[in-house]
């Protein structure tokens, strides 16, 4: 059994790269949860853009994980960034599920140059513990392994000094 948890939504692929990468270099568990909502294609792309702005939620499909999510010493939560902001996706799983997050962690994954790192303290808004450590990767970017291998580097400290 892992008690270590790497949920994350994902539209294009770039999260489910990084969080599938993350996940087999700390041996955790995998989750993608998504709603029912087509976000395919042009169209939409453009109703994640105003979802996100709008900070509309969706039900999520049933999704399972190896134990209650309280359960786990950490679970790491990716997202895409959309509109500046976290998905609609990610913020209903946090909404739901936030306050059950005994120790949280971010990835979030962007297309353009900025950090977003704000999207952090939004996620925050629905895990009162807030989190630990975070990342913002840009697929394909230069320093893509460099940050990722940090943010590694900082959830392996974090879990060390919990044991």
């Amino acid at each position: 059994m892992n008690d270590i948890l790497c949920i994350y939504y994902s539209r294009t692929g770039h999260t489910k790269k990084a969080m599938e990468e993350i996940a087999e270099a700390l041996g955790a568990e995998t989750v993608k949860i998504r709603d029912a909502v087509e976000r395919g294609g042009f169209k939409g792309a453009l109703r994640c853009g105003l979802d996100a702005m709008r900070k509309t939620t969706q039900p999520l499909s049933h999704y399972e994980t190896e134990q209650p999510l309280g359960k786990y010493r950490l679970v790491i939560v990716g997202t895409p960034v959309w509109a500046g902001r976290c998905s609609s996706v990610v913020r209903t799983f946090l909404k739901e599920h936030g306050r059950e997050l005994k120790n949280a962690a971010y990835v979030v994954t962007r297309s353009s140059e900025g950090k977003f790192e704000e999207v952090y303290d939004q996620m925050d808004l629905y895990v009162p513990r807030g989190h630990r450590t975070a990342v913002s990767l840009r697929a394909d970017s230069v320093g893509y392994s460099f940050w990722q291998e940090e943010f590694l580097r900082q959830v392996r400290e974090f879990l060390a000094a919990k044991r």
